[in-house]
């Protein structure tokens, strides 16, 4: 016995259980349309759609309080209606995402200006850095030279050490305490923007990876693809 053979009112059962128990979708409904005329007749009995509005729009389902837009739901047959709900669900879904793709790129946006201030944080404390490091370095030259002006050198080092000694406008001593600590903390401050640098540079990536998510449509991607694919190569899968 084959699927022709059944009589409608057994094929309209297992249309209206399926609907019921919610294994059969508007799409099943849809292809079932179009496999032939007995099914198409068959896949528009009102009770079917009226099913599918209960199941898919519950919250929507409840008589609307305006009496002009109750006199049009009920002027439409329940697969009409089902489709205006539907279209119109289409669209709140493409503004949800939308704001979706903005939220994600407004983060991505203020990440990218963290990371930006972090990297300039960390050049303006690296220079801060290298002039310490230099000062550093110049005042131990003069730290050398004062006690090597006790130690007995010919005269043309000797009067060379004694020029730098009084060139030296600052307390030697206290000088090269404060850049030692100085050196110190500039090093402490660039580890401190390198560890928020990277953790802002992990967060980077989840929000890109979150903004490809967001404009991803299966639909779109693929025409896409199919649109910017070789024409040879189109060719060859005809």
């Amino acid at each position: 016995m084959s699927a022709s053979d059944l009589p409608d009112e057994l094929w309209a059962r297992i249309l209206e259980l399926g609907a019921a128990s919610a294994a059969l979708g508007f799409r099943d409904l849809c292809c079932l349309a179009i496999a032939s005329r007995r099914l198409r007749r068959l896949s528009l009995h009102p009770s079917l759609w009226s099913d599918l509005l209960s199941r898919d729009f519950p919250s929507q389902s409840q008589p609307s309080s305006s009496s002009s837009q109750q006199q049009q739901q009920q002027q439409l047959d329940p697969k009409s209606l089902y489709k205006t709900k539907f279209e119109r669900h289409k669209i709140r879904m493409a503004e949800a995402r939308r704001r979706t793709v903005y939220e994600a790129e407004g983060r991505l946006l203020v990440c990218r200006k963290r990371l930006t201030d972090l990297e300039q944080s960390m050049s303006a404390e690296g220079d801060r850095m290298k002039a310490a490091a230099q000062e550093l370095d110049n005042l131990e030259r003069v730290r050398r030279a004062s006690v090597a002006l006790n130690v007995w050198q010919p005269q043309v080092v000797r009067g060379c050490q004694k020029q730098l000694v009084q060139q030296c406008t600052v307390p030697v001593d206290s000088r090269l305490s404060d850049l030692h600590m100085e050196l110190k903390v500039c090093k402490q401050q660039v580890a401190t923007y390198k560890n928020v640098y990277n953790k802002e540079k992990l967060k980077l990536d989840e929000y890109e990876e979150a903004l490809r998510r967001a404009k991803y449509h299966p639909l779109q991607n693929h025409a896409s693809s199919s649109v910017n694919e070789p024409q040879a190569k189109r060719k060859r899968l005809k």
